[in-house]
């Protein structure tokens, strides 16, 4: 399975419009060789860089959407939740995307597609610990996309 994004390369730098610098909306993401037998996917993006890349202290959430159609093969830029899937609830407290806002330094910024041979349980804006815990053992593949971004001064 493998994630792209046309808008930014594998390890390259995330545009600022995807920020909170900018329109802070999700990136268009796409992927394609979904294993058979998928019955959901789930996408986590997260930023393992906070609050300083050179003292990480956390794993900072960004999205989180689970129940995702395995006949789909896109986000568009600005997603909305897609029909049948749900949304977990980021560290920014609300089950939207938050795009890259980094106090100091360039982070990191993955981008997990998880395919798995179930669809989750219905847990609302459920927690990324909620969301693994259902996931655990039902994992077929994963794909990862990585962005950077730093802030201007």
């Amino acid at each position: 399975m493998k994630l792209t994004s046309p808008a930014f390369p594998h390890e390259g730098e995330i545009p600022a419009v995807y920020t909170c610098d900018g329109r802070d909306v999700s990136p268009p993401l796409q992927w394609n060789g979904v294993s058979p037998g998928t019955k959901s996917l789930v996408l986590i993006v997260d930023d393992p860089d906070a609050p300083d890349p050179r003292a990480p202290r956390m794993v900072w959430l960004h999205w989180l959407l689970y129940n995702l159609s395995p006949e789909l093969s896109a986000l568009p830029e600005g997603a909305a939740v897609p029909p049948g899937a749900s949304a977990g609830m980021n560290d920014f407290g609300r089950t939207r995307y938050g795009g890259p806002c980094p106090p100091i330094g360039r982070h990191r910024y993955f981008f997990r597609l998880y395919a798995l041979d179930s669809r989750l349980p219905e847990m609302g804006a459920a927690s990324r610990g909620q969301v693994e815990k259902a996931m655990s053992g039902h994992v077929l593949a994963e794909a990862v996309l990585m962005g950077t971004y730093a802030r201007r001064a």
